[in-house]
């Protein structure tokens, strides 16, 4: 292979499918490289055509529009991850309403639960990390906000650990609607855990920011 071909092929490698930066930095100095050889040692009785010529430039250009590129967005990444910490820095203090397992420690805690307007009863569905329920609550057949208390027929509490809860609408007996309970609790930290928003709650666990729900000022005293 001629230095004009191998020129040609490592610029249409370099300007080949997005990859890491390193690599194509790398790529593009090695076009660099080469392009100076064919240059210094061309023939003189054969030179490079200037057709040739101007596709190497061409080529030249691109490769190093998209370095550039990358390093734009590259920076453009961190700056939106620094912005989205920002914004929610305003969200610290609030308390958060969010669909997410609970993390129970012995606490009680502050549920809402959706009911279905057809029901004329409704039950709390604890459900367990292995999928088992561990305890059917009866409720007030309405939307609001409730508590678990986190405690078996006995009155003991239940084993520390992560929770579903679903609020199961009935009429006449029969199940006619299911829905999520949502937790509250109020914020303390906003990070960054690969490469997603995280939001801290009061009682520990983490929520993304994209689940929460809803916002507002902390009742007195939490």
């Amino acid at each position: 292979m001629d230095v004009l071909s191998s020129t040609q092929s490592t610029a249409q490698t370099a300007a080949a499918a997005p990859r890491g930066g390193g690599a194509l930095s790398s790529d593009f100095e090695t076009f660099l490289k080469m392009l100076t050889t064919q240059m210094r040692n061309q023939d003189p009785l054969n030179p490079v055509e200037s057709s040739d010529f101007a596709v190497q430039l061409a080529t030249f250009s691109t490769v190093e529009q998209q370095v550039l590129t990358n390093d734009l967005l590259t920076g453009l990444g961190a700056q939106m991850g620094a912005l989205g910490l920002g914004q929610l820095s305003g969200w610290i203090g609030l308390e958060a309403e969010a669909k997410t397992p609970i993390v129970f420690d012995g606490t009680p805690v502050p549920l809402t639960a959706t009911v279905d307007p057809l029901a004329d009863a409704a039950q709390l569905v604890v459900t367990n990390a292995a999928g088992i329920v561990v305890q059917r609550q009866e409720i007030a057949p309405q939307n609001g906000r409730i508590t678990w208390a986190g405690r078996d027929p006995a009155g003991l509490p239940l084993q520390s650990g992560t929770y579903e809860i679903s609020v199961q609408s009935l009429a006449e007996g029969e199940v006619i609607a299911r829905h999520d309970a949502h937790v509250h609790s109020r914020i303390v930290e906003a990070r960054q855990e690969g490469g997603e928003t995280r939001l801290v709650l009061a009682n520990g666990q983490s929520v993304a920011a994209s689940g929460v729900l809803g916002l507002r000022p902390p009742e007195t005293g939490a």
